[in-house]
């Protein structure tokens, strides 16, 4: 093998290298003028790199007039942040906000000579102009001072081919030398630190100062500064939620560059660096107290910025421009409603969940699976998935069977509370959980049983029925397949007081007094209160058959407390440029709509407080120790499908509403599903919260106001008066039904409701 290849160099590779030299010592003028030439072409290009005449270029006026999408900031009624729109969630801030630790930690870790050179520093554009391009050594940095990032956060990069690098970092340097001659450097550090990324689609330290630890970056300490400026590097490698233990030795390596340009001292450094890494994360798009409620405010925030850009001929934009929108809604009263939520459904979901682990409604349960199933055409596969749950967000291998199963038997509930005199919404709930179900319960219309019993009674002491007024608990029907109410007591006869049928919620005297009204009375107070419904002229609607949402409901409720008038419920106070400039303000002095006159509407307010102490919602006062000034309404639809409760006070309304999504999944008895054990407790446990907090008890509490004189006795009289004994003596002569044909009827009626629900079963 050695002497092949030395016969291999003496007989061909010498001899061809001696032939190669021969040929350059001949024509040796050419090939020094080929050298030059490719030493000057470089040099040229090196000079045109330098000087940035690669890539893009833009104008002076086009780097001056350059601004970053902002996000819109809402805050709550008391000035908190709770939610932000955007396109690219960022935050604007200026130098002056900077901490000087923030600062040094970044010059020292990302441009060390950034208050030395000129927007460029060639030493290193010439370093990774070797290292990288030309020896393709991929580690060697790159070299890009922070204007020169900040011109690449600016505009980006754009695909050139092979030449990409070389076009954009040229490009880089002439905007680079721009940007230092039309800025000073602490401007050029703020408009940087506001185009970086920080991952999670998040944009500027302000934005990450607030997500990863829940403060303004002018209150950011040293070790929190070098966390965010460490993860300039590699947002989400470096990301402080995610991998903790990279951010650490991240943010360290941060300190030690601040230690070795003299930012910090050996003492500063030895004690940061053996600190923990302590967040408090804080994101303020997905934390969930708001959700719903910003959903809201983004729709009628919208409305308001469109009109204002027609009538001024601007163009605001919601998501990109930094404004700043207050909101009605009062942060302490939304997170009661929320603890009061987790504290009653998780309960009741428990108690829903056992109910159909019995063998008679688990039966029920999977025939309505099944069919839902059916409708699929799909495989009953199982996968893993997320699904909601009280405790946590739970993920498990469930199959579409499975699946369908959780989401029926899912309690979903929505609560909304308003300003009786100025509509402002104070809270707003309108689900369980937005990320899972973001179908809002408080605009979904369901049968509004008996919280729709009070506008009925209005409408007859409207036209001149007085509270005292006695009505028949009984009910003449003309034929057996007449339908006929029954109270839930399932009792009958002698006779109530107007006052006492809807404080106790009685269906047959609230029958008979549908009869005794005008429809188109009834019709018009309807529509005068906002409902969207059409309301139909049968008995049955005197018990609320019609469907109705939450956010309706709690409109018209508030007239009884404000002296017969509705007004339209308020999400915005004002929408603000950065700079102050008012866009949008709410009235101070709303318009409302007088719907009855202001006696009635305090004759039903003493009415609706006999409701609270005496009536359906008296377990707001016994069981759950409530003492503020209340009056409310409970309803609970047919067979228990939903559940509601209608409750205010002189200064606010609030209503709340409990279901699965079908109406064919419910509880068995009003043990559980009734108005006044599934939706009422939410109200209570909430005022519970408010009962201890003295600023909102004292603001949204005052007890009501005294009946004026002509009104102090509208009230006094006896709640029942039994049939004279004259009637009851003509009533045993003319029995005309023996026993045994009263048990016949009542057999025939069995049957008859059983096949009915056969039918309706079918049908569903």
């Amino acid at each position: 093998m050695i002497d092949h290849i030395k016969s291999l160099w003496a007989n061909k590779i010498q001899p061809s290298m001696k032939n190669v030299f021969n040929i350059l010592l001949l024509h040796k003028t050419k090939v020094l003028w080929i050298i030059l030439g490719l030493i000057g072409l470089g040099c040229l290009m090196l000079v045109l790199f330098l000087g940035g005449f690669f890539g893009t270029s833009y104008s002076d006026e086009e780097l001056l007039a350059y601004e970053n999408e902002v996000a819109s900031l809402v805050y709550s009624d008391e000035g908190k942040l709770i939610g932000k729109f955007f396109a690219e969630n960022r935050t604007n801030v200026s130098y002056q906000e900077l901490p000087t630790a923030l600062v040094h930690a970044l010059v020292a870790t990302e441009d060390a000579r950034y208050f030395e050179h000129e927007g460029v520093d060639s030493r290193s554009v010439l370093r990774v102009l070797v290292k990288s391009i030309l020896l393709g050594d991929k580690s060697s940095g790159g070299g890009s001072t922070i204007t020169q990032q900040l011109a690449k956060n600016m505009y980006g990069r754009k695909d050139y081919g092979p030449f990409s690098m070389l076009i954009n970092k040229s490009g880089e340097i002439k905007i680079a030398h721009q940007l230092e001659r039309l800025y000073n450097k602490e401007e050029i550090l703020s408009l940087y630190l506001n185009t970086v990324p920080f991952g999670e689609s998040i944009y500027g330290i302000g934005t990450a100062s607030q997500r990863f630890f829940n403060k303004k970056v002018e209150d950011l300490k040293t070790e929190e500064a070098a966390v965010l400026i460490g993860m300039l590097k590699a947002n989400t490698y470096y990301n402080p939620r995610l991998y903790p233990d990279h951010a650490l030795k991240r943010r360290n390596v941060v300190l030690n560059q601040m230690l070795r340009y003299d930012y910090l001292t050996q003492k500063e450094y030895n004690k940061l660096s053996k600190l923990p890494l302590k967040l408090d994360y804080a994101n303020k798009v997905n934390d969930g107290i708001a959700d719903y409620y910003l959903h809201q405010i983004k729709k009628h925030a919208q409305e308001k910025l469109n009109a204002y850009n027609e009538a001024h001929n601007t163009n605001y934009d919601i998501e990109s421009d930094g404004l700043l929108i207050e909101t009605t809604l009062n942060i302490e009263l939304q997170q009661y409603v929320l603890n009061a939520f987790k504290k009653h459904l998780s309960r009741m979901q428990q108690l829903l969940n056992k109910q159909y682990d019995l063998a008679k409604y688990k039966r029920s349960l999977s025939l309505r699976v099944d069919a839902a199933f059916d409708k699929l055409n799909r495989p009953n596969d199982k996968y893993m998935q997320e699904y909601f749950d009280w405790d946590e967000k739970k993920a498990e291998e469930l199959s579409v069977k499975d699946s369908i199963r959780k989401e029926m038997l899912l309690l979903h509930a929505g609560f909304m509370a308003m300003d009786t005199k100025t509509g402002e919404v104070k809270a707003y709930v309108g689900g369980i959980d937005f990320n899972s179900h973001p179908y809002d319960q408080i605009t979904a219309k369901r049968q509004l049983a008996s919280t729709f019993k009070p506008i009925l009674y209005a409408t007859a002491i409207e036209d001149g029925t007085k509270p005292c007024k006695y009505l028949k608990n009984e009910y003449e029907v003309e034929n057996e397949d007449d339908w006929k109410p029954a109270n839930y007591s399932k009792t009958e006869g002698g006779m109530y007081s107007v006052a006492a049928s809807l404080a106790k919620s009685l269906n047959i005297p609230t029958v008979n007094l549908y009869k005794q009204t005008s429809f188109d009375d009834l019709q018009n107070i309807w529509q005068n209160l906002g409902f969207s419904t059409e309301i139909k002229d049968f008995p049955s609607t005197a018990l609320g058959t019609m469907d109705a949402s939450v956010y309706e409901l709690c409109k018209a409720y508030a007239a009884f407390a404000n002296h017969g008038k509705t007004v339209q419920p308020e999400f915005v106070l004002s929408i603000k440029t950065p700079e102050g400039k008012i866009l949008y303000e709410a009235p101070q002095h709303p318009e409302a709509k007088q719907v009855f006159t202001e006696e009635t509407a305090m004759q039903m307010s003493a009415i609706l407080q006999k409701g609270i102490q005496q009536g359906t919602g008296a377990s707001i006062r016994g069981r759950y120790s409530i003492r503020l000034p209340l009056a409310g309404k409970t309803g609970t639809s047919q067979n228990y499908g939903d559940a509601w409760f209608a409750s205010f006070s002189p200064d606010l309304v609030m209503v709340t509403r409990v279901g699965a999504s079908s109406n064919a999944v419910h509880f068995s008895s009003g043990s559980y599903g009734a108005g006044s054990t599934l939706a009422l407790p939410i109200t209570a446990f909430t005022l519970q919260q408010i009962q201890k907090d003295h600023q909102l008890s004292t603001t949204y509490f005052s007890p009501f106001p005294a009946l004026p004189h002509h009104l102090s006795d509208c009230l006094d009289c006896e709640d029942y008066k039994e049939d004279t004994d004259v009637k009851m003596f003509f009533n045993n002569i003319f029995k005309t039904k023996s026993a045994e044909e009263k048990k016949k009827r009542k057999e025939e009626r069995k049957e008859k409701r059983k096949k009915r629900r056969e039918k309706r079963y079918k049908s569903e």
